[in-house]
């Protein structure tokens, strides 16, 4: 019998009761919850409790966003966009007898507009982290399995990378918050990064407290070849590839004080690089070595076997209130990741921010904060304009980064409800092209502004 995607998401949604971007089943429920508001004899409650008992968590999270464009990018406008994650764990020792072996799935449905980068800006950096083309689709689904007296874990199945590598503890209070430009632009698809996955493994080992060692194999590209938009080629995470090249990840982590009896500031370094297996396009050469804007070049891009970055996330504690935990105070990040720029857009990429968090008496679950992305387009890029204005003789811009900021206040209406008004300024979108909208033809994409709100329920 002929399953069609729409069905076959339908009756994962009835048969799995919920899933989110949690890294693990012990992330679940998500707190705070709203289910702290409610009496404790409500069915909610009680069910809930009656679940975990059996062996079952779920959680469910709401994001609504409203994002008014009033400078420049590619038009003005305001725009809704939403994301309902939900989220199961089971505990297969519980059901069935297994020790250790749980399993996860995640299933998003999204909402309103494909989101402010295509809709209103044309920008490379994320603006909103929630940003996706409507559809339902499925995210993760993986059995793992602990070993070592839980100091390891092996993970297999439908898995994402950017809920636990190349991420930053900080940094996920920013709307902007996501899988890096760098890799985003430079990997078949963008990787297996919100809100696409693959087919993968991935082994996680804490060879002593606060060191974590994280290794993962994918299949490296979650869409497949095509032209279109990725997220349209696998536009229910149901395509399973298994077939393309693979993308490798490990990452290092070592962090300190994050416990909350701990009287020092807490931090956490990472460190790591992955590799792609595929072939990809020289960003200015032909295969004969001329440039593929000259009229007497071939088309055909050379082509480099394999492809590889680095990076490294800094996260520093730096003031710490008495008795507060590792979240609280005065924190800050930075991200930096560098591939290279003969085959790649983007050659190094740099984010980093301020987060004050229950600094003010009055309100004291209230954080605020501002970040940085930067974005460096490859020299090879630039290039390639000049080339195209040479050949050309009409004046092209060449592009070489894109800078956006973000500022961000979270207000704590009650357990499991914020509401974060936002302002995200982007200089030089996409290295600022000419604008495609049709209505201004070879006008440069000018640099935008962006105000909003974030609405964000957890249960």
């Amino acid at each position: 019998m002929l399953i069609r995607p729409h069905s076959a998401l339908l009756l994962m949604w009835l048969c799995v009761p919920a899933p989110a971007l949690a890294q693990s089943v012990a992330d679940l429920p998500p707190k705070p919850s709203l289910e702290s508001t409610l009496p404790p004899d409500s069915a909610l409650v009680q069910t809930r409790k009656w679940l975990k008992d059996h062996g079952v968590v779920f959680g469910v999270i709401l994001t609504e966003d409203v994002l008014s464009n009033v400078l420049g990018g590619i038009k003005r406008g305001t725009i809704l966009s939403g994301k309902l994650e939900t989220i199961v764990g089971f505990d297969l020792e519980k059901i069935a007898g297994l020790p250790g072996l749980t399993a996860y799935t995640n299933i998003l449905q999204l909402h309103g507009s494909r989101g402010p980068s295509r809709e209103l800006v044309g920008n490379l950096n994320t603006i909103s982290n929630i940003e996706a083309i409507p559809t339902t689709r499925l995210s993760e689904l993986w059995l793992e399995q602990s070993f070592w007296n839980g100091k390891a874990s092996f993970r297999a199945g439908q898995l994402v990378v950017d809920t636990e590598f190349l991420f930053s503890q900080y940094f996920s209070f920013f709307n902007s918050s996501d899988w890096p430009t760098n890799p985003a632009v430079n990997i078949p698809s963008g990787g297996a990064a919100y809100p696409l996955s693959t087919p993968g493994l991935r082994l996680k080992v804490e060879p002593k407290p606060g060191m974590t060692v994280l290794v993962s194999l994918l299949n490296g590209d979650p869409a497949g070849p095509g032209l279109n938009d990725p997220e349209l080629r696998n536009r229910y995470g149901l395509n399973f590839r298994v077939n393309d090249p693979p993308f490798l990840i490990a990452e290092v982590q070592h962090s300190y004080n994050q416990a909350r009896d701990a009287t020092g500031l807490a931090s956490g370094v990472r460190l790591g690089g992955w590799h792609h297996f595929g072939m990809f396009d020289d960003q200015r050469f032909d295969t004969a070595g001329v440039s593929l804007a000259s009229p007497s070049s071939n088309r055909i891009a050379g082509r480099f076997r394999g492809n590889s970055g680095v990076y490294a996330v800094v996260d520093q504690q730096l003031y710490r209130p008495p008795g507060a935990d590792a979240n609280t105070g005065v924190l800050s990040f930075a991200r930096f990741s560098a591939s290279p720029g003969d085959r790649n857009f983007s050659d190094w990429y740099l984010d980093g921010g301020l987060i004050f968090n229950g600094m003010i008496k009055s309100r004291p679950d209230d954080a605020f904060g501002a970040s940085f992305l930067y974005t460096h387009i490859s020299p090879r890029i630039s290039a390639l304009d000049a080339d195209t204005a040479f050949f050309s003789g009409r004046p092209t811009v060449r592009r070489n980064y894109e800078l956006s900021f973000e500022f961000n206040y979270s207000v704590f209406l009650k357990p499991g409800w914020t509401l974060q008004p936002n302002v995200a300024v982007v200089i030089n979108p996409s290295g600022a092209p000419v604008n495609p909208d049709p209505q201004v033809p070879a006008e440069r994409v000018r640099n935008a502004v962006l105000i909003g709100a974030r609405s964000v329920w957890k249960y």
